[in-house]
């Protein structure tokens, strides 16, 4: 019964959980990245926390079954991310992103579609990537999808 909290009123797209859910790390968007096909960008980014500390982990995260599943294996184990992780996961999610982008022309559409709105990954739990309980949050990984939309036309109108 989450819909009454999230984001309705047109100002702005929200894309948790809904017609632009294609923005979300959770969405069916497969994402080669590092060598590897991933199943969503959610594995990407969780695995990516211990490329350097537990290969092991990583692998595991790589076959989890969901991108649910993904998050959990990195949260039970988020004591073997590196010390320096918080500095560098929004360049990490970027650049997870912006392959995403390049890989899926239905992403590169619903990308188009969003015009000059501002984005917000209107999770009512998270106040790094979302904007959280209170929607004052950080909304990190709107922030990123605004930056490649920017991107994306710059370069389409070359």
């Amino acid at each position: 019964m989450r819909d009454p909290i999230l984001e309705t009123s047109g100002k702005v797209i929200g894309f948790y959980e809904r017609e632009f859910y294609v923005f979300s790390n959770f969405s069916s968007f497969s994402v080669e990245w590092k060598g590897r096909l991933w199943q969503t960008s959610e594995h990407a980014y969780q695995a990516s926390k211990f490329f350097e500390t537990d290969k092991d982990l990583v692998e595991r995260i790589f076959s989890a079954r969901s991108a649910h599943e993904a998050m959990k294996l990195a949260q039970a184990n988020k004591d073997k991310a590196p010390t320096d992780w918080d500095e560098r996961k929004a360049g990490v999610m970027e650049d997870i992103c912006r392959h995403k982008l390049k890989q899926h022309p239905y992403v590169q559409k619903k990308l188009l579609e969003t015009g000059e709105l501002d984005m917000v990954e209107d999770s009512p739990k998270d106040d790094f990537w979302g904007w959280g309980p209170s929607k004052d949050g950080r909304n990190e990984l709107g922030k990123v999808w605004m930056r490649l939309r920017k991107e994306f036309i710059t370069k389409q109108a070359k």
